[in-house]
């Protein structure tokens, strides 16, 4: 599955033929590599059919390297393992849990050293960063006959040679979330504009809100405050430029970026390097900020039922007239296979189950923050906010994963994170915080 010739043939090839009445052409203006499109499963003609017959005959022990510590997540991926042991009498499989931000900062250290046979990972350039540097096994195996994913699919799961090593499982929108009866109980409206938000913030600091919940002790979370800022201040094609290192960060539009995320930091919660993102979004649970900016995944914080039916999001609203607010984040979780598994034909037999509906079937019901990948997933029992994240994502026009997934890896963990976190330490120091991100960006990407 070779790539076109062009960026626009690219492109063109990633986005279905229609979503919901969009065409091909407004759907999506630019993309970052394959992972940057994401188009809503259930609304999409799948290609291929028939079950992947990858496997067949595999038995023994998988081990399985997964980053969902989180107890929502860490339980879906139990309830998924056990319906594919079930399916499977032959084989078992051996779930080696490691906290989500510690797995991500040793990934590198992990893949070169003795990986597990299948490990979660995201779709996008992280992907096929690591396919390309061979620390990944081809797994297009896998994808033989799968039946329910799309085309768009596919491409986010394939490498720079054209071979797929990635099998997406869930996707989920980032936005701005809030309760439905603190606005309800407050006469709030959502806001279209950042004038809006922040004539919203100020009327939440007067009946005793933080108008932004906050945290970001793990390092990541800020990047996405970020990423929505630029997409709304400079524009997506902008935006998946810096990501790739062809723009200067160093320029008056990024310096913009964050003199609008200054001008906003009054809004958010404060001492956000000392909370985590699950202690930010139990402000939110329990009424005590008005809105957080976040994954879908904030949902894992509220009580499944009456609390998680509660929540409800609006996207980051508009900065500028010109640019709109059509964008979008919204990352592809998944699956890959290490270059060399003790158990191979078991672990081309468990990526083909994670691609099938059966399995995100029991993903998507056990954690109700996310969205299946799957086109052929049962979406009727789906809860409000995952009816309202597939047709988020399918409405927009572009589509990014974020930062430390449209990114390099080291750019984003060694430059990023600590970068992001100085400027929230001392946001008055921009120019210099800029030209020291440029700096190690020319270092790095140069490498």
């Amino acid at each position: 599955m070779p790539r076109p010739a062009t960026q626009d043939e690219y492109l063109a090839s990633l986005v279905p033929d229609s979503v919901k009445g969009v065409s091909r052409r407004t759907l999506l203006r630019g993309a970052l590599g394959a992972g940057a499109l994401l188009a809503t499963p259930s609304l999409l003609a799948a290609c291929g059919g028939g079950s992947s017959s990858s496997g067949s005959s595999a038995t023994g022990t998988v081990t399985l390297g997964s980053n969902q510590s989180d107890a929502v997540p860490k339980a879906a991926v139990q309830s998924m393992v056990n319906a594919f042991q079930k399916a499977n009498s032959g084989l078992t499989v051996k779930i080696n849990t490691i906290d989500h931000n510690s797995f991500q900062e040793n990934i590198n250290n992990y893949l070169q050293g003795s990986p597990d046979d299948v490990f979660s990972w995201f779709a996008g350039y992280r992907m096929r960063f690591f396919a390309k540097r061979d620390l990944a096994g081809d797994i297009s195996d896998a994808w033989k006959g799968m039946s329910g994913m799309t085309d768009a699919f596919k491409k986010a799961s394939t490498g720079d040679d054209g071979k797929q090593y990635f099998m997406p499982a869930t996707y989920y929108p980032w936005a701005m979330f809030y309760r439905k009866s603190v606005f309800q109980k407050h006469g709030y409206e959502v806001p279209k504009t950042l004038d809006d938000l922040r004539t919203l913030g100020a009327q939440m600091k007067k009946d005793g809100l933080v108008p932004i919940a906050f945290g970001d002790k793990d390092g990541w979370p800020a990047m996405g405050t970020f990423d929505q800022l630029n997409l709304r201040v400079n524009g997506y094609d902008f935006h998946v430029s810096l990501m790739a290192g062809r723009e200067p960060w160093n320029s008056d539009k990024v310096k913009k970026v964050f003199d609008t995320w200054a001008g906003l930091l009054d809004l958010h919660q404060p001492d956000a390097l000392g909370r985590t993102w699950q202690e930010a979004a139990q402000t939110l649970q329990q009424g005590k900020a008005g809105t957080y900016l976040l994954g879908s995944f904030v949902a894992q914080q509220f009580k499944q039922g009456a609390e998680q039916d509660d929540l409800d999001f609006f996207g980051f609203p508009e900065v500028d007239s010109t640019i709109g607010a059509d964008a979008v984040e919204a990352p592809i979780d998944g699956y890959m296979m290490s270059k060399r598994p003790k158990n191979e034909a078991g672990a081309l037999k468990m990526l083909s189950y994670i691609g099938s509906p059966e399995a995100q079937n029991v993903l998507v019901k056990a954690d109700p923050s996310v969205v299946a990948s799957n086109g052929k997933a049962d979406t009727s029992g789906y809860t409000a906010l995952q009816k309202k994240s597939a047709e988020f994502v399918a409405s927009a026009k572009s589509i990014a994963q974020f930062m430390d997934r449209d990114t390099r890896p080291d750019f984003a963990s060694t430059v990023m994170i600590p970068a992001i976190q100085q400027f929230l330490k001392n946001p008055k120091d921009i120019d210099g915080l800029v030209n020291s991100i440029e700096k190690q960006k020319q270092s790095i990407f140069a490498s």
